[in-house]
């Protein structure tokens, strides 16, 4: 049986892929399967990955016909993947090597659901190590019990799939899957539903992935419509805890985070083209609107003045607004999936 599949999504990548794919060759072993999803590259990657194909060991290349975004190819990858574990890496991010290796060696030591990781974040030539939110590093613990309190940083706001490792089991139970067609915030509902239904976790101290960060063509760096997608992602968050036999309990974490990430993007509205602009008041209006109302008071009550005035003044607005912009087909090229 493999026992490690690694799946890695493609997109326009061609500057960063050489790095990505020479880490993913210097951490194969004979039962480790590398699922390499081209989502419809426009620039050189395609080509890049078809060499890739007869140059790594256990390499699988798979191509999207048309481009479905992070979340659909994630899906095409856990679809075809065969291991009795299962990780993820993003295309223009790369490994140290043996790093894979000890991550197996983690999940098997601590036989857990699923096994989170520290991460470095290179920033040009900056490094800087991002830990786990979650102190107790090395021990199985219920992964529900760790998603309170609602006002510090808990494991639920640390959503990047591939930093950790996760038991075939969680697949065959159909949490692995991401919500198809989300082009960002794809990692926040996938998340949660892990943390609600999963038995057991760890956390553990492994450094050895480093998150490219500041690439321009990540969709984090272009303010198009396809950044709005983290009111769906957010707007399944609530609606799935809500459904949660501990909603009460959940919710107002769930609230909160949301709050905090559109006061984020509320912030940095400059960087959007006007009419994505105009589309994230409205959508944030009304999106307000939708939350309980006594638990959004009460979250802005904490959130401080900044953010809080932030979306106050939002909640204002009348009702209403322009529908999304298309994405032209100039927009949606050049930018990671």
């Amino acid at each position: 049986m493999v026992k490690l599949s690694v799946i890695v999504p493609f997109y326009n990548v061609q500057t960063y892929a050489p790095d990505t794919l020479r880490s993913l060759r210097a951490n194969a072993r004979e039962d480790f399967e590398f699922i390499l999803v081209d989502d419809c590259s426009t620039d050189g990657t395609a080509g890049i990955l078809q060499r890739a194909r007869e140059d790594i060991p256990g390499a699988k290349v798979i191509v999207h016909e048309r481009n479905g975004g992070l979340a659909t190819a994630r899906n095409t990858g856990l679809d075809a993947a065969e291991g009795e574990y299962l990780t993820f890496l993003d295309g223009d991010d790369w490994l140290a090597p043996g790093y894979f290796t000890d991550l197996v060696a983690a999940a098997e030591r601590l036989e857990c659901d699923f096994v989170r990781t520290d991460h470095v974040q290179a920033t040009g030539r900056t490094r800087t190590v991002h830990r786990v939110p979650h102190g107790l590093r090395n021990v199985a613990l219920s992964p529900r019990s760790v998603i309170l309190p609602v006002d510090r940083t808990t494991s639920v706001d640390y959503p990047y799939a591939w930093a950790g490792i996760y038991h075939r089991r969680l697949l065959d139970r159909g949490l692995l899957h991401f919500t198809d067609g989300l082009r960002t915030a794809e990692d926040r509902p996938w998340i949660w539903r892990l943390h609600r239904e999963a038995e057991s976790f760890a956390a553990v101290g492994l450094l050895g992935l480093f998150y490219r960060r500041g690439v321009a063509s990540s969709l984090t760096q272009i303010g198009d419509v396809r950044q709005l997608d983290f009111i769906r992602a957010f707007d399944q968050v609530i609606e799935e805890t809500s459904q949660d036999s501990d909603a009460e309990i959940l919710l107002p974490k769930a609230v909160r985070t949301y709050c905090a990430v559109m006061a984020h993007h509320l912030g940095a509205i400059e960087r959007f083209e006007p009419p994505v602009a105009r589309t994230l008041r409205a959508m944030s209006a009304t999106a307000l609107r939708r939350l309980p109302p006594d638990l959004l008071d009460d979250t802005l009550r904490s959130l401080g003045d900044r953010r809080a005035a932030l979306l106050r003044r939002v909640r204002r607005r009348p009702t209403g607004g322009e529908p999304a912009p298309a994405v032209t087909p100039a927009a949606a090229s050049g930018a990671r999936a």
